[in-house]
Parts: structure tokens; C-alpha cells; sequence
């Protein structure tokens, strides 16, 4: 056998000089790589050891087994290759993502199962590609700002170069160097031309559109063994017509002047130093594919570029950081454009761990993930973690409470999460998040044992669902979802946050003030907002108490409002569930008002309202047979409003759900104050209602202002609670003094709770 492949290595050097004296090329063809294939997500060595493991790892004999079925019944069944003409969700668009996964699955059971079948069927859709690729025109559909060729925009074209590079890297060896030469110069290198130079605007950005893009020219310039093409992903594509104006259809700016571009550049900008991708945990999510699926191929074929060590390893910190943003149904929190229910159960994260896994030390609460979503990729990868598991070499990955910094440098904001017990609190406070960005700046989610309590609504799309707008975003999540009064924070005078125009908001931050944890019984994250409104200033603080006032942790909101001018603040209660009682008596609507006329507020229904009089709200619900209870601070003017999301959306392309709306008018200044708690449950069987009624008596603002707030609370159990909160010096090692009601209080640090 080495006696052919050292001869068949001197044929293709023959070949490759007498190619080179009579065209030159731009491409570098290393005839000593023409025999490392597989080397992007598979391995010659890796492959060896896949099958000589083979009966004896179940979880990769289960996931080869269910890949094997579902291939064969695809080639019995035979493949189409339409021309293209849908949006997301039609036939000719799903037929293509049907297409480029089917391919880079048979390639992979050829290379383990050595069965010439699936190669053959991987073969000849790629022929069939070939053959229309160049008879296509652009995509017929005119919505994206980058237009592909197979698919609408050129993002899906992105995505199915990813995985078909995958494909033909397993099957190269299947075929001749005509069938290669023919692949690669009627629908290889076309293709990775279009979604690089003549989509520019869309190949050199710092965004999960450009990291597909970086992605795919990358890894099938890894597959043809391609110099220029490999450069080409990792530094971008020269364009000197250049156009700093140009935005994308979400009104994200294409590229700031200046601003590098490549694979590298989008590691380099969007990460933070933690490993949060700054356009928030969903598109991390679905670009966390590109990124590792790359470094991956880059790593196994080129690995002097030490690709997982750049940026001081981010890409592998990304991993343990994106698994931290879920909750503990592992489905991850909706922070900017989101869409409820997306998990570590994806595809995408199935790949992601196992590339964490085994580039990334073998960390063992990994395997535990991987446990969990049953399944590992067909590779190297996945196969050490298959190994890992039968060795029985898991461990719990747990959760805690943590703060993921924002920002290149990590200097832009961050998203606190506070987890105590089955309760998860995240707080916002970071950059805009890209043209992905809400305007939203200090909002918060509560969830109870994996399930939304306090919802952020996420985005108004329905993704891939060809009846609602093609599958694409929605012009509600303009409208509503991203929004200042589409979320759990204040908006002052009606207006959105930096006027809901993302060329003011991309260019602010919120800034951490406090996020302190280590006392599991009082947890502290406190931010600050200064440029969301001219002349306002915004300092919220949430805080995780658990002690024996209550049989569970509940948390202290508190929102101080400072102001140059007097205002309307209204704050927002997305609770979810329905309503069991008020403290306070509302008059409900025969039909419901419209709430406003713009950012957002268009979009409410005015369905109940009162009239505050300086006494404790409280509303109570039910939710998943749980009970809720939300006690407030109101003044003797506030406004209360019971709303629903829903007015003027004609297609119902809104969820109609429910919101309270603290509202106070002609203010400079305000505090809000309140409480969320979990305190009880219902059994429809034995139809038994337990703890349903809230624990708080009352909460009372003792003392505020510009330097302290001070918040009483009193539980029906007869405890007190004082917490206090220095609202100008957040040093841990100050000493602090202050007299409330004729009481000193003495404190180190920026806050304190003291039982009463």
C-alpha cells in the first residue's frame, strides 16, 4: 500500500509541474496534502480509530446507526436539485438545506463505513450541482441586502458550502482529478467567489453573516487545498469601493472605517475576553458552528496557526460561557434577537461541545452536556467524547451565578446572571449587540426551575415557518420586539432608548456598577445607564436574597431615576400566567385602548387601569401551577395599566400576552421598588392550593437619596429585612455610615442587608 501511495504521490507532482509551466495560478496546490483526505472534521488517524472502536462506544454506534438509517432511505428515495425561487420555509429553500446536510452525512458514513454507495450519492448531487450552479442566476427573491445564488441571501449559501466542503473533503480521494478539476472550477470556486468578492458587503463584516461567509471560503479552501482562498477567509477580500454608509435590513451598519475584517476580525471584535459574542447568546448559538467548525478543519490541516490558542483561547471559552447563558432546560436566555425554546440541543451545539471537548483539554463537565443531548458528530471529535463517556469520566456541569464581560477588551457593559436555587435572574447591561441589538438597556428575566417567569418577549419571527413573512424577521420586531417598551425596563416619555435609532444606541454601553456573589444567601448586581435618555441617569439594582423569611429565594428590584428635567417613566412587568388577585381595584375596559401611537407602545392594548394611592401594590398569578407575587412602591399620582401585547397587528404575528405598567408623570427623579417571589403551588388533581398568598407585608423606601437608597421589607412572618445601597461608591473596602429614622447604620462595602 505505501508503495502506491508513494508512487501515486509521484504522479501527482508530475502533473502539478506540468500544470504549473503552462498557466499560472494564483492557487498553491501542495502535492504532498493531495493524500490528507479527510483532514477537515475527520482524520486519516481519526478514522482508523473510529473504526476500530466501532460496537464498542454506544453513544457514536447510536448516533452512526440513526445517520445510516436516515441515509439510506434518502438515496432509495433519490435527491432533487430545484431551481431556486423561495424564502426560508418553501420547497426549493429547504430542499437546499436538506441537500448540503444529506451530502456532508454520507460523506462521513463513507469515510467510517467505507461503502462506496455513499460516496457515489454524494458524487452525483454534486455533479447535478455543478451542472446548474453556473446557469443560475441571483436568487429571484429581492429581500436581502446580499442576495445568493441557491438560497435568498447569501448566508444559506454560506451555510451549504460549510457543510458540503465537509462532503467533498471525505469523498476526494473517491474521485478522479478530472471529476476534482471539474467540481472545483464549474462550482467550488465560482461559488466561493460569489459569496466573498462579489458580495463584499457581506464577506467583510464583523458579524455571524461574515463569519459564515469567512467560514465557508475557508473550509473549501482547506478541501482544494487552496492558498489564495484560505487567505482570502482569513483576512477578507480587497474592496476599494467600500461604502461606510451601508447598512443590512435589520439597519446594522455593513462596517465602521477602519474596522479589519476576515475570520480573525470576527474573533477578534465580537467576543469578549469571557467568550460572550456581543450579538448575545442565540447568534452565538448558530455562529458557534462556523467558528468551531473552521478551527476545527484549521487546526487538523493546519495547525501552525494555532487557531484555538488566538485571542488567549477565546473560542474555547466561548463554549463554557454560551452553556452559562442557558437556563436549566438548557435553553438559552433571550438577550437581543431570540427566539424562545432555542437550546444545547440544537445541532450547532452538538458540534460545539465535542469540538470544546477534544480541542479544549478534555474538560469533563463536557461530557456531562454531551450526556444529555444523546448524540455526538461523526468525526474525531466526537468520537473522544464517546470514549470519554464510557470511561465514565463525566461531571456535573454546574451552574452558577456569573458576570460575562462585553466587548473586545471586555469594557463594555456585561450580562449578570444571579442563580440561586431554582431561581435564574439575568440582568442586561451590555453593548448594543449589532444590528441584533434591542434597545433595552438594564432589562431583566427571571425564570423558576428552567421555565420564564419575567419574560424579554425575545424577536417577532417565526423561523423557517414559510406563512409568517417567509420565515424571515417579521416588521413587528422593528415595530415591537426591539423596542424599549417590548421589555422589563424603563422608557421615559414614551420614547424608546437612544431614540430607537441604532446609530446612537451602537455606540453606548451600560456600565456594571456592583456584581457581587459569593454570598450564596445575598446575591448583588447593579448596573448604571447614562446615555440611553440626554440628561437622564439610570442605576438599577437586583438582588437575590435567600434566607428564612421565605421558604424560597425571591429577588429586590430596585430602579433609581435621576433626571435634568421633569418626566413620564413608565416601567414595564412582563409576567406570564394569569392573574389570580390584586391589591388594588383597576376598572377594566369594555373594549381595550390603544396604549400609544409609536416605539412600541402602538403595539399594547390599555386594558384595565387605577389610580395609585401611596399604599403597596401587589399582583399575584399563576403560572405552570405555580404562584407568583409582585409587590411594589407606588407614590399617590402613579398610574397602574394592565396591558396585552397585540393592538394594530392585523396578520396576529404578535403573542398576546400580558403586562403590568408602573407609570409616574411630571418626575425628575424616581425610585421603583418592588419584589418578585415564588411562594406556592396548585395540584389540579388534588385541586389543593398551597402558599398561595404572597409572604411580603410591605416593602418601604426608608431612605433615598443621591448617594443611598435604603428598602425595608416586611414579611407577614412579622421579619424585617434593610437592604442599602451606596449609589456612588461601589469600592468593596469603604466604610459607610448612615442614619435612617434615628437608627446608625454602619457597613463595609457598597451595599448591606441587615435583619431587623
Amino acid at each position: 500500500m505505501k508503495k502506491i501511495l508513494k508512487k501515486y504521490s509521484i504522479i501527482l507532482l508530475t502533473v502539478f509541474v506540468v500544470l504549473s509551466c503552462k498557466e499560472k495560478s494564483t492557487s498553491q496546490i501542495h502535492p504532498d496534502s493531495q493524500l490528507e483526505h479527510p483532514s477537515l472534521i475527520l482524520t486519516k488517524q481519526g478514522v482508523k480509530e473510529i473504526r476500530a472502536n466501532l460496537g464498542s462506544i454506544p453513544i457514536f454506534d447510536k448516533t452512526l446507526a440513526t445517520t445510516q438509517k436516515e441515509i439510506n432511505a434518502e438515496i432509495e428515495n433519490g435527491f432533487d436539485v430545484p431551481i431556486p425561487k423561495d424564502y426560508s420555509g418553501g420547497y426549493t429553500h429547504e430542499t437546499h438545506k436538506k441537500n448540503y446536510v444529506l451530502m456532508q452525512k454520507s460523506g462521513v458514513l463513507y469515510q467510517i463505513l467505507q461503502d462506496n454507495k455513499y460516496a457515489k450519492f454524494v458524487k452525483d448531487m454534486l455533479f447535478e450541482y455543478a451542472k446548474q450552479y453556473p446557469t443560475w442566476p441571483i436568487h429571484p427573491k429581492p429581500r436581502s441586502y446580499a442576495r445568493g445564488r441557491l438560497f435568498w441571501q447569501c448566508l444559506n449559501d454560506s451555510n451549504w458550502l460549510v457543510y458540503t466542503s465537509q462532503a467533498y473533503d471525505c469523498i476526494y480521494d473517491f474521485l478522479s482529478e478530472e471529476e476534482r478539476n471539474t467540481l472545483e472550477t464549474d462550482l467550488f470556486r465560482p461559488f466561493a467567489d460569489h459569496i466573498s468578492k462579489d458580495n463584499p458587503q457581506f464577506f467583510n463584516r464583523v458579524h455571524n453573516h461574515a463569519t459564515w461567509g469567512n467560514a465557508a471560503v475557508g473550509m473549501i479552501a482547506l478541501a482544494m487545498d487552496d492558498d489564495e482562498l484560505l487567505d482570502r477567509a482569513l483576512n477578507g477580500v480587497k474592496d476599494e469601493n467600500f461604502n461606510p454608509d451601508e447598512k443590512d435590513n435589520d439597519g446594522g451598519y455593513i462596517r465602521k472605517d477602519g474596522q479589519k475584517i476576515g475570520f480573525y476580525a470576527n474573533v477578534d471584535e465580537p467576543f469578549s475576553p469571557d467568550g460572550y459574542f456581543t450579538e448575545g447568546p442565540y447568534y452565538q448559538r448558530y455562529a458557534s458552528y462556523p467558528f468551531l467548525i473552521f478551527a476545527q478543519a484549521l487546526q487538523n490541516k493546519k495547525p501552525e496557526h494555532k487557531v484555538f490558542e488566538y485571542k488567549d483561547g477565546v473560542l474555547l471559552k466561548s463554549i463554557t460561557a454560551l452553556l452559562n447563558l442557558s437556563n436549566a432546560d438548557g435553553e438559552f436566555f433571550l438577550l437581543n434577537d431570540a427566539q424562545k425554546g432555542m437550546s444545547y440541543f440544537n445541532a450547532s451545539l452538538i458540534s460545539t461541545v465535542d469540538i470544546g471537548y477534544h480541542f479544549g483539554g478534555n474538560n469533563p463537565e463536557l461530557l456531562s452536556i454531551a450526556k444529555k443531548q444523546d448524540e455526538v458528530t461523526l468525526d474525531d471529535a466526537g468520537l473522544a467524547v464517546a470514549l470519554g463517556i464510557k470511561e465514565g469520566k463525566e461531571k456535573p456541569f454546574v451552574k452558577k451565578s456569573i458576570e460575562l464581560s462585553d466587548g473586545a477588551k471586555g469594557d463594555e457593559g456585561a450580562v449578570g446572571i444571579l442563580r440561586s436555587d431554582d431561581l435564574e435572574l439575568v440582568f442586561k447591561y451590555t453593548a448594543h449587540g449589532l444590528s441584533h441589538g434591542h434597545y433595552d438597556k438594564l432589562s431583566f428575566a427571571l425564570f423558576e426551575d428552567g421555565k420564564e417567569v419575567v419574560q424579554d418577549y425575545g424577536m417577532a419571527r417565526f423561523v423557517n415557518i414559510e406563512q409568517k413573512g417567509g420565515g424571515n424577521y417579521l416588521k413587528e420586531n422593528k415595530t415591537w420586539a426591539k423596542q424599549t417598551i417590548a421589555h422589563n425596563t424603563i422608557v421615559q416619555n414614551e420614547t424608546s432608548q437612544f431614540h430607537g435609532k441604532y446609530d446612537i444606541g451602537s455606540k453606548h454601553h451600560s456600565n456594571k456598577y456592583v456584581f457581587s456573589v459569593d454570598n450564596d444567601s445575598l446575591q448583588v448586581a447593579s448596573a448604571k445607564e447614562e446615555n440611553a435618555y440626554p440628561g437622564t441617569k439610570l442605576h438599577r439594582t437586583l438582588v437575590a436574597i435567600k434566607n428564612s423569611d421565605s421558604d424560597k429565594p425571591y429577588v429586590l428590584d430596585i430602579m433609581n431615576v435621576e433626571s435634568e428635567n421633569s418626566n413620564q417613566y413608565d416601567l414595564p412587568f412582563y409576567y406570564l400566567g394569569q392573574i389570580m388577585q390584586t391589591s388594588f381595584e383597576y376598572n377594566k375596559y369594555q373594549s381595550p385602548q390603544v396604549l400609544g401611537k409609536s416605539d412600541g407602545y402602538q403595539h399594547l392594548y390599555k386594558e384595565a387601569s387605577a389610580n395609585a394611592n401611596g399604599e403597596n401594590i401587589k399582583l399575584t398569578w399563576l403560572l405552570n401551577n405555580q404562584f407568583y407575587s409582585y409587590s411594589a412602591v407606588t407614590s399617590n399620582t402613579d398610574e397602574i395599566i394592565l396591558g396585552r401585547i397585540g393592538a394594530n397587528d392585523p396578520e396576529f404575528n404578535l403573542r398576546q400576552e400580558p403586562t403590568l405598567i408602573l407609570r409616574k408623570k411630571n418626575k425628575k427623579n424616581a425610585v421603583f421598588a418592588s419584589v418578585i417571589e415564588s411562594h406556592g403551588t396548585y395540584n389540579p388533581v388534588s385541586e389543593l392550593a398551597v402558599n398561595a398568598y404572597s409572604n411580603v407585608e410591605k416593602i418601604i423606601v426608608a431612605f433615598n437619596s443621591k448617594n443611598y437608597t435604603a428598602i425595608v421589607i416586611k414579611m407577614k412572618n412579622g421579619k424585617e429585612n434593610l437592604f442599602i445601597m451606596s449609589n456612588n461608591n461601589n469600592n468593596s473596602k469603604k466604610e459607610h455610615t448612615l442614619s435612617i429614622n434615628g437608627n446608625s447604620y454602619n457597613w463595609r462595602g457598597s451595599y448591606t442587608l441587615i435583619n431587623q
